[in-house]
């Protein structure tokens, strides 16, 4: 008995060592990250901006045939474009710069392991990401009478697949950038196919079906139809089963490309 109560206290005290050193990690990134200027531009102001650049056209869209309303596809513009700018895009120029400075090689010298190093460096943009949405969310609730999701589990799901997809996407570019400048273009395709094919500014309920079945694959395609369909309750079992499954593929994929391919010194 008394070894069982040994071995638990000792499992809570690591668990607990552990949060302290993410705390402390997270932390001091976030005071990095606010001396940042173009970081904090790209992901707090401009995902607050762009999405408002979507409405007129979705006003020509004729959404009203696909059972879609404004307020719907202007919520998941919002939250794409968080996700996209707010995590994604801040978290490479993060990871490259603090690669660059040798911040991530100094750090595991030390007790920290790769895992605890990666996430603490990304929990503030993540936190980020996920406040902004539901800022978002709410002004799109009263501003464009969205509504409360039918189904937020799903909306839910989807926003916490995607913002894990996007911390470990931006590992993964990070990985294939020489510096903080050359990360802004390593990450446009990603960005670009996105916003395009993702259902972020074109809701995929509008093209054609072999265009959207193709379209349906990209890495942030399910979190944004999960995310649609619990606003509007509109995802049958199948649907949520095949968006979900792609979606656990693709967080599968990108952490196994972290852990293959990161880099952890800088580029020469």
């Amino acid at each position: 008995m008394s070894t069982l109560a040994t071995v638990t206290a000792t499992g809570s005290s690591s668990r607990s060592t552990r949060a302290r050193r993410l705390r402390a990690l997270a932390r001091a990134e976030l005071t990095l990250l606010s001396r940042n200027k173009s970081v904090i531009i790209t992901a707090l102001f401009v995902p607050l901006t762009l999405p408002f650049s979507v409405r007129p056209t979705a006003r020509q869209m004729g959404l009203r045939a696909e059972g879609l309303t404004m307020g719907t596809v202007m919520v998941t513009a919002s939250i794409g474009f968080s996700m996209l700018f707010a995590v994604y895009s801040s978290l490479v120029n993060v990871f490259v710069a603090r690669r660059e400075e040798l911040v991530l090689k100094r750090l595991r010298t030390g007790e920290l392991g790769d895992a605890e190093i990666l996430t603490g460096a990304a929990l503030p943009s993540v936190c980020v990401g996920l406040g902004q949405s539901v800022l978002l969310a709410v002004g799109c609730a009263v501003l464009l009478d969205a509504g409360v999701p039918r189904a937020p589990h799903l909306a839910a799901l989807g926003l916490s697949s995607g913002l894990a997809l996007c911390a470990a996407l931006a590992a993964v570019t990070a990985s294939f950038s020489r510096t903080v400048e050359s990360a802004q273009v390593t990450a446009l395709p990603m960005v670009a196919v996105s916003l395009l094919g993702s259902g972020i500014t074109i809701p995929t309920e509008l093209l054609p079906e072999r265009i959207a079945s193709v379209c349906a694959l990209l890495p942030l395609s399910p979190a944004i139809r999960l995310i649609r369909g619990g606003w509007n309750g509109g995802l049958s079992v199948y649907d949520t089963l095949s968006a979900v499954a792609t979606a656990v593929a693709w967080v599968v994929a990108a952490v196994w490309a972290v852990r293959r391919w990161f880099r952890w010194e800088p580029r020469r």
